[in-house]
């Protein structure tokens, strides 16, 4: 059951990071595209905004693909977190903990979920049991 457990932990996070990046890489899903969100990333102080919106566009998709498949997990989970801490530290911390001010407590706990699944293991369900066991 604990596979099971990491599987679905795992689809969730994995596949919302997918579905992130691609809105900042490709407008998809309601997102603005690399032009849209550098733009907005330019007017809080991040520069170059088109060419940090695609950096994090692929932090956040090929992270959460990765996170999926359960595939160079401890990678994956980088990845995300590198997305998260740049999130928090520049969107987010100037705003407190709680979600309903837009603070930390959503980034931080999709942090904290990804670097703990890299820490167990992506379970027996993923493509690291298969390919490295």
């Amino acid at each position: 059951m604990v596979s099971v457990g990491l599987l679905l932990m795992r689809l969730v996070i994995g596949l919302a990071f997918i579905g992130h990046g691609a809105q900042k890489l490709f407008g998809w899903f309601g997102g603005y595209g690399p032009k849209g969100t550098g733009g907005w990333m330019e007017s809080i102080g991040i520069k170059p905004g088109v060419a940090m919106a695609v950096a994090a566009g692929l932090l956040e998709l090929v992270g959460g693909a990765l996170f999926t498949l359960g595939l160079l997990t401890p990678i994956a989970a980088l990845l995300i977190a590198g997305a998260m801490v740049g999130a928090i530290v520049k969107v987010h911390a100037p705003n407190g903990f709680w979600s309903t001010a837009n603070g930390i407590e959503f980034p931080l706990t999709l942090l904290v979920v990804a670097v703990g699944v890299a820490l167990t293991g992506p379970g027996a369900i993923s493509l690291d049991a298969v390919l490295f066991n």
